[in-house]
């Protein structure tokens, strides 16, 4: 933590499932100021008064500040001052992204641009962007727009690289169980409900993640990074059907109910595509993905080309460490929301 002593952190998309996380890792540490960006006043406002109320010691530490990744402006405003950026905002539901892409386009491409652009020009020391699997081989909206964010991402790194001391780099991770919108908290109210569970595609296969996790991929990249580079943390994965196996172990079998795909949903999901795999760097728990330092003069490969473009496989869901329901059981149990749902405390 000795990097954050003293300086002043900004999450965009601040409210959500990563920044509270975020907050639980570093309120309490000797973290001068962390702002909290988003659009929401109603959560910002709760947020608030759950730090007041159960970290009075540390809540005057938060800021917050009501803006919209979407503005320029209202960026420019927030990141004056700014050490640190944790950029978390997003549109991340398939679905809704499947039929309105131009907000998935607002906010994920433009948006990031906007806080890329605006930590540059404030001399921000270092920007963390968050995203998915969802942009390895792209096939919906929401994955498209996310792949297209990471483009933005690397060309405003180059930009930073040569104009300023900002160090822009990315991460990219799969599912985040328990966070806003995903399946086990959707699982658990089936059940409580009485319902049966309802699964798109049984042998779907997805990787695992709890929001701690996704908070030290973050700050692995954080203290790793050299601009452009892309991060990734190796990570299990499950079947949805063992997944909804596992829900059931703890919280009852209610039956389950195949639906059958959603707008949008591959089978399997992949961390890290083949062409990346080339120039990737293990390190043991995770992988750099080196930045594609080539310009735009092809005139040297009208002699010498490159022959080989990618390695033999990509880093997905289905070729990963695979749990057996036992296994997800255990890695479920990891999160607050597993744990306090079986304690009878809903968020």
């Amino acid at each position: 933590m000795s990097s954050f002593s003293g300086a002043t952190l900004m999450i965009t998309g601040g409210t959500g499932s990563f920044g509270k996380t975020v907050l639980k890792h570093f309120l309490t540490t000797d973290i001068n100021e962390i702002r909290i960006f988003s659009r929401d006043e109603k959560k910002q406002d709760d947020m608030r008064h759950e730090l007041q109320s159960k970290y009075p010691k540390y809540a005057n530490k938060v800021q917050f500040y009501i803006g919209d990744v979407r503005e320029l402006n209202s960026v420019k405003e927030a990141v004056d001052g700014v050490d640190y950026i944790f950029h978390a905002a997003a549109l991340k539901q398939v679905p809704s992204c499947e039929f309105f892409p131009m907000e998935a386009v607002r906010t994920n491409i433009e948006g990031t641009d906007n806080v890329l652009r605006a930590a540059i020009e404030a001399g921000v020391k270092k920007v963390v962007c968050l995203s998915t699997d969802k942009a390895a081989y792209p096939i919906n909206a929401m994955g498209i727009s996310k792949a297209m964010m990471e483009h933005v991402i690397y060309a405003n790194a180059r930009v930073a690289a040569k104009r300023s001391k900002t160090i822009i780099c990315c991460t990219r991770y799969g599912n985040v169980m328990c966070s806003r919108g995903s399946v086990i908290p959707l699982f658990i109210n089936q059940i409580k409900s009485g319902k049966p569970i309802t699964i798109t595609d049984p042998n779907m296969t997805r990787f695992l993640m709890n929001l701690d996790e996704a908070v030290e991929l973050v700050q692995f990249a954080f203290e790793h990074a050299n601009p452009g580079d892309l991060f990734i943390q190796k990570a299990d994965a499950s079947t949805i059907e063992d997944l909804a196996k596992a829900v059931q172990k703890l919280f009852g079998d209610t039956g389950t109910s195949i639906i059958g795909t959603r707008h949008g949903e591959k089978l399997y999901e992949t961390l890290m595509t083949s062409e990346e795999r080339l120039r990737a760097e293990d390190m043991g728990n995770y992988y750099r993905v080196v930045a594609d330092s080539r310009n735009l003069n092809y005139d040297k490969f009208i002699i010498a080309g490159e022959v080989k473009t990618q390695s033999e496989e990509s880093y997905t869901s289905h070729n990963t460490n695979r749990l057996d329901v036992a296994g997800v059981v255990k890695k479920i149990l990891t999160t607050d929301y597993v744990q306090n749902a079986l304690k009878g405390i809903f968020e």
